[in-house]
């Protein structure tokens, strides 16, 4: 049955093709390689998992909320459109807020399925591509999860947004390996980790929260894989070299921050877009998210030596810069910890429930 009837805008295509070119590396040296990529590749053959099993697919959702967050979360709460909105409205923009948040996580997514496949591709070191493929299974299985949350639960899907789709055509169409793992493992990974956990925290209904709490503990992963990867390999860049991945940083950022907008649904309702994008964009709900949206990318790009005087003014301008001081090591380790406390939950509910 064709994904098209789920979309609540029109969707004449639901492909999308480039050119994608690359230089295609054979490696010949199996024993030589990054000693700290060969122990993540355990780690990731160690933590995967099956979305069909470690989901309770059996919870329900509420249609009217189906991630049960408060309403003081959507940004034009209080304003005179909210204000003026009838209660059945009010659950028809519930649904299609979280519906399009959760349509672009599950776009983002196959996105890096191909980035990691053209990692395993691309990259020369034998120990890197034997950890891409595992990542290559962890982001088909995130595809696999978000589109049962949203077929099977909300039933309502939302094509990819255009700044999302120009960033991932950006990232995948550079034929040289470290920008893919720029673009795909460092910056929307690291983004998509901050919007993940806004939801897997914030969620009243524990499938939600747990299908975010999950793919975060493999995307905590993903991100450490860039980071040891690209760690190894700037320092040998030339100076021009490395500008021009701290420009390429500075402009994939900006273009991020400003692209959580929700212009889709205001349209849908027949609001006017662009008066509540700004009332969006200036609320303190999305003040606050988009400097959470940093704290994993700004530590990671330090670690990795993209940390010249652009980049830290950047951050400086975005308000920002204090996440340098982070370990990222300790926060993306407990990214992953978390995931072990939603099992527990899962398993409580589940004894409740046969009880």
């Amino acid at each position: 049955m064709s994904t098209q009837r789920l979309y609540a805008l029109p969707v004449e295509l639901t492909e999308w093709k480039f050119d994608g070119a690359t230089e295609i590396a054979f490696n010949w040296e199996y024993d030589d390689g990054s000693a700290s990529l060969l122990e993540l590749y355990e780690k990731g053959k160690q933590q995967q998992w099956d979305a069909s099993t470690r989901l309770d697919w059996s919870l329900e959702l509420n249609p009217d909320n189906p991630m049960e967050l408060k309403d003081e979360a959507i940004s034009i709460y209080g304003t005179e459109y909210w204000n003026k909105m009838t209660e059945k409205e009010r659950a028809w923009l519930r649904l299609h807020l979280q519906s399009n948040s959760i349509s672009q996580f599950m776009h983002g997514e196959q996105g890096a399925l191909i980035a990691s496949a053209k990692i395993v591709s691309t990259v020369p070191d034998m120990n890197a591509k034997f950890y891409a493929a595992t990542q290559v299974m962890d982001e088909a299985r995130h595809v696999e999860a978000y589109k049962r949350l949203l077929h099977e639960k909300f039933k309502c899907a939302y094509p990819i947004n255009p700044a999302l789709k120009t960033l991932l055509e950006q990232t995948l169409t550079d034929r040289r390996w470290d920008m893919t793992y720029l673009g795909m493992q460092v910056l929307i990974e690291g983004l998509a980790l901050a919007a993940f956990q806004s939801i897997r925290d914030k969620a009243g209904n524990t499938l939600a929260g747990a299908v975010n709490a999950y793919v975060m503990q493999d995307e905590a992963r993903h991100v450490s894989f860039g980071r040891l990867a690209l760690r190894e390999y700037y320092p040998h860049l030339s100076d021009a070299e490395r500008d021009e991945r701290e420009e390429f940083v500075v402009e994939a950022l900006a273009f991020m921050r400003d692209r959580f907008n929700q212009s889709e649904v205001w349209e849908r309702l027949g609001l006017p877009a662009k008066v509540l994008d700004e009332i969006h964009y200036n609320s303190k709900t999305m003040n606050s998210f988009r400097g959470r949206l940093f704290s994993r990318v700004v530590p990671t790009v330090k670690d990795i030596g993209l940390w010249g005087p652009r980049v830290q003014k950047a951050f400086a301008e975005m308000g920002v810069m204090d996440y340098a001081k982070i370990d990222v090591v300790q926060v993306l380790e407990n990214d992953g910890k978390v995931a072990e406390d939603f099992d527990k939950k899962m398993f409580v509910e589940k004894s409740i429930a046969a009880e």
